[in-house]
C-alpha cells in the first residue's frame, strides 16, 4: 500500500493551529463559566510582630472571639528544638509549621514534641480560648471569656488530638508570631491556593519595646542568641544589637508591603501601631476585625473596655500576662523609666524605624519627660503611610 508522506512543516503548522484553536475556545468558554477555584472555607490571619510589642494583647483580642481558633507563637517549638541555628536558617521550618497549623494539620508538631502528649505540652496553650472550650475542653463555652489560670486548672489533661479536632470547627485560624524577620519568606503562603491568608503587622515605638524587654531579660536571652546567630549561646541585649535587627525587620516588612508590593498582597496587609490601639481601642479593633471578616460582639466590647481601663501599667511579674491595665499608661511608661542616655542609643540604632513608623525623636531629657508632647504622629486614614513630618535628625 502506498504511503502518503506529509512534510513535517505542515504537521507542525497543523498542530500549532489546532492548539491555538483549542486554547481560543477554552478561553471563550471559561469567560462564560463561573470560576471553579474558590477560596478556602477558613480565613487565615497571621499577627506578625516582635517580642514585647503588645502582640500578646492583640492575640487575645482575636483569641476570645467565638469564631476564632488561635495559637500563640507555635514556632516557639521550632526555636527551642533547633536553638543552635540562626533565625534566618529557621525561617523555612517556621513557615512550614505555620502553614500546617493554618491547615489544621497538627502532625507537624511530631518533630518537636513528645509522642504521648496532652494539650498542656503545647506552648502557651491556655491563652487560647479555643483550647479551653468545646470541643477541645468541656469546661467552657465558645462564647465565654476564658482566663489562662482557669483553663490550666481544668483543661490541661485533655489529649493533644483535641487541638486538630477543635481547629477544624472554626471559620478563622489566627496565629501570632514574632519569629519572622522578612516578609518575602511568607510569599509562598500568600500565593498558596489552599490558604486565605491576611497579615496584621503590629508595631510599637522601639523605645517602649526596650523598656518592656528590660522586664524580661532572662526570658529573652535564648531568642536573642538565635537572632544574633551565636550557635546556641544566650545573650543579654545590653548593646541593643537585637533591637537593631528587630527595627530593621519592621522597616523591611513595611517597605516590602507598601513600596511597589506584589499584586497578591493587595488587601491582605494591615499595619497597626500599638499606641493607636490603646488610645482608641474599639476603633482600631473594629478596623482589624473588618480586615479579618469578623464582627465585634457585646461581650467582647465589654471585655475590651475592662482590659484597657485598669489601674497603672502592670507589675514586672505580669510581663507576659494579659491583665487589666491602664493601656495608655503602659504605652508611655518608657518616658519616665528609661534614662535619656539609653533613649539616645535606641534612637541611634532604630532611627529609620522610628521615623518610618511615625514616631517623634526627642532631643533632650526635658522633651522625653514632657508627657504633654505627643511623640506619636497622626496617621493618614486608609493608607499605609502616616502624615508628613520633619524628623529632627
Amino acid at each position: 500500500m502506498a504511503r502518503i508522506r506529509i512534510p513535517s512543516t505542515i504537521v507542525i503548522l497543523f498542530v500549532t493551529v489546532q492548539t491555538g484553536f483549542l486554547l481560543f475556545m477554552y478561553a471563550r468558554y471559561s469567560s462564560f463559566m463561573p470560576q471553579s477555584e474558590e477560596k478556602p472555607s477558613q480565613v487565615h490571619i497571621l499577627i506578625l510582630s516582635s517580642w514585647r510589642s503588645g502582640s500578646s494583647f492583640v492575640g487575645q483580642l482575636f483569641s476570645q472571639h467565638p469564631s476564632v481558633f488561635y495559637l500563640m507563637e507555635p514556632a516557639w517549638h521550632v526555636w527551642v528544638t533547633m536553638y543552635q541555628n540562626s533565625a534566618k536558617v529557621l525561617h523555612m521550618a517556621v513557615r512550614d509549621l505555620v502553614r500546617s497549623v493554618f491547615l489544621c494539620d497538627m502532625s507537624v508538631f511530631d518533630a518537636y514534641m513528645p509522642w504521648k502528649r496532652n494539650l498542656s505540652d503545647l506552648f502557651q496553650w491556655a491563652v487560647s480560648r479555643a483550647l479551653c472550650s468545646a470541643p477541645a475542653c468541656d469546661s467552657f463555652q465558645r462564647t465565654d471569656i476564658t482566663s489562662e489560670m482557669a483553663c490550666k486548672t481544668l483543661c490541661g489533661r485533655y489529649p493533644f488530638s483535641k487541638v486538630e479536632e477543635a481547629c477544624k470547627t472554626y471559620s478563622h485560624v489566627v496565629i501570632k508570631e514574632v519569629r519572622f524577620f522578612d516578609l518575602k519568606v511568607l510569599y509562598p503562603l500568600l500565593t498558596d491556593p489552599s490558604l486565605n491568608l491576611k497579615i496584621i503587622h503590629l508595631v510599637r515605638d522601639p523605645r517602649a519595646v526596650v523598656k518592656s524587654r528590660e522586664q524580661s531579660v532572662k526570658a529573652l536571652a535564648r531568642d536573642n542568641g538565635i537572632v544574633l546567630s551565636t550557635n546556641g549561646t544566650k545573650v543579654e541585649d545590653s548593646k541593643y544589637k537585637v533591637m537593631q535587627e528587630i527595627c530593621r525587620s519592621h522597616v523591611q516588612i513595611y517597605e516590602t508591603a507598601t513600596l511597589k508590593p506584589p499584586n497578591f498582597l493587595k488587601d491582605r496587609y494591615l499595619m497597626i501601631r500599638f499606641e493607636d490601639l490603646v488610645r482608641d481601642p474599639l476603633s482600631e479593633i473594629s478596623e482589624m476585625y473588618k480586615f479579618a471578616d469578623l464582627s465585634l460582639t457585646p461581650t467582647l466590647k465589654s471585655w475590651i473596655y475592662n482590659i484597657t481601663h485598669g489601674q497603672g501599667p502592670g507589675k514586672k511579674k505580669e510581663a507576659f500576662k494579659i491583665t487589666s491595665r491602664d493601656a495608655v499608661s503602659v504605652s508611655q511608661a518608657w518616658r519616665n523609666v528609661l534614662s535619656f542616655q539609653k533613649i539616645k542609643k535606641i534612637q541611634e540604632v532604630c532611627k529609620g524605624a522610628i521615623n518610618m513608623l511615625g514616631y517623634q525623636l526627642v532631643d533632650s531629657e526635658k522633651e522625653q519627660r514632657d508627657l504633654s508632647l505627643d511623640l506619636v504622629l497622626p496617621r493618614r486614614q486608609n493608607q499605609f503611610s502616616w502624615s508628613s513630618f520633619n524628623p529632627k535628625h
